[in-house]
């Protein structure tokens, strides 16, 4: 069970995965703009969130064009334990989101496991750190059922989780900031016992976060963890061989998930592109951090410490209240290069690229263009149009015309030509990601 890899394997100095969390589309826009490589989302059921925004599973399939678009990755989490009566509704959950292109589907369900593999060929399966993996034993097994990473438990030291990559070769996937929880990773039956909502079907309550006494000791937040912030070390945690860095947080605002995504997409590339200097965080990226988030302080987690009253808030508050102010970003784009062909009593003619890869072409036409009675189009009108691309991923980085200066076209006309040119270069884009069943 136990996997031997070369140690340069481990240190093999290529850029981790920036995993940011989406509780919702305006959250992955966010995530996208700041600078992700991948985003963890959940549908309304069968998460660890139960209480976050989540996706309807149409938006889901949006979100993962949009993510594909750019040329990024889309993990479902389907981290909670599954019932056997709800096994047929997430088959039929996952089979159309795995068509669309689903890369990957994080879980804590031993018997989830053998479904995808059974069934899903070829979608990689992550261990969530419900699933509570501390040691290559358990890795090991998992690697054997087809599970292709790992997410550790939380509480395991980087000297350990450096050991798991050694001796298995298996993807990791740790945490980096957000919130840290207070029992093992996934085994927690705290908030079920007092209030009949198990965190392992996604409804903590979160009752750790509460005031508690204990002997001499008066309402104090005796059970609640500060986050965890680990910007002063990620130089180490790259060095160690981790795969993917997980940023937690599918319940906060878009304001955090950019921000957070920004601050260490910055440190991930700075560190990578100076390997010869010395990392130190910037200051201002400490305080950001702190300030966006932050339950009673922060810590750097279990990766160089075994618990201890540092680890704790104490005599804060649990919660802080959450920076809600609008998030500085701005969507991303894919530049687009287009050409417009009007001519009297010809169709128009609408061809589109993308401004980096000019091979790629799509060509739609429309209406015939009548003669003007009164006022013809002008390139300006029909660039005017064209430049409305509204939901679309898109924007025009140059559009020529091609005119004989006497046309006139119903603007809705000259609206659906672009909108269905628009489909055309998206479906084009993402066709590649699609699977059959």
């Amino acid at each position: 069970m136990i996997y031997n890899v070369h140690m340069e394997s481990v240190y093999k100095n290529e850029k981790p995965e920036l995993l940011s969390p989406a509780g919702d589309m305006e959250c992955l826009k966010a995530a996208l703009a700041g600078g992700c490589d991948a985003i963890y989302a959940g549908v309304d059921r069968f998460g660890a969130r139960a209480y976050a925004g989540n996706f309807t599973p149409d938006e889901f399939l949006s979100a993962i064009d949009r993510m594909h678009l750019f040329g990024k990755k889309i993990y479902l989490t389907l981290n909670t334990l599954i019932k056997p009566d709800e096994f047929r509704e997430l088959y039929d959950l996952i089979k159309p989101l795995y068509m669309e292109g689903l890369d990957g589907i994080i879980v804590q369900d031993m018997g989830l496991v053998s479904l995808l593999s059974s069934e899903f060929p070829g979608i990689s399966i992550h261990a969530s750190t419900q699933m509570s993996v501390s040691s290559a034993y358990g890795a090991g097994l998992l690697k054997e059922m087809g599970v292709s990473r790992i997410v550790p438990s939380r509480e395991l030291s980087l000297e350990e989780i450096k050991g798991i990559k050694k001796e298995t070769g298996m993807e990791l996937e740790c945490f980096i900031h957000g919130a840290m929880c207070y029992s093992y990773s996934g085994l927690c039956l705290m908030s079920s016992f007092l209030g009949g909502r198990s965190g392992n079907r996604g409804r903590c309550a979160g009752p750790c976060r509460q005031p508690f006494s204990a002997g001499r000791i008066k309402e104090k937040y005796l059970l609640s963890m500060k986050d965890m912030c680990v910007i002063d070390i990620l130089d180490e945690l790259i060095r160690a061989g981790i795969d993917s860095f997980k940023i937690e947080g599918r319940m906060k605002s878009p304001a955090y998930v950019y921000g957070v995504t920004e601050i260490y997409r910055r440190s991930i590339d700075r560190i990578m592109g100076e390997p010869d200097i010395k990392y130190k965080p910037l200051k201002d990226d400490r305080s950001r951090l702190t300030e966006l988030y932050s339950r009673g302080g922060i810590s750097r987690g279990y990766y160089y410490r075994h618990n201890g009253l540092k680890m704790i808030t104490m005599d804060k508050g649990s919660y802080k209240r959450e920076d809600k102010s609008k998030a500085e970003f701005e969507d991303c784009r894919l530049p687009l290069k287009a050409r417009l062909e009007a001519y009297t009593g010809h169709e128009l003619q609408l061809e589109i690229s993308p401004s980096d890869c000019p091979d790629i072409r799509i060509r739609a036409s429309g209406d015939v263009a009548e003669p003007a009675r009164s006022h013809a189009m002008t390139a300006d009108d029909y660039r005017k149009q064209l430049k409305k691309t509204g939901d679309f991923v898109f924007s025009f980085e140059s559009i020529d015309i091609d005119t004989d200066g006497n046309t006139f076209v119903r603007i809705s006309s000259v609206n659906d030509l672009r909108r269905r040119a628009l489909d055309m270069m998206t479906e084009r884009l993402t066709d590649g990601y699609k699977r059959s069943m």
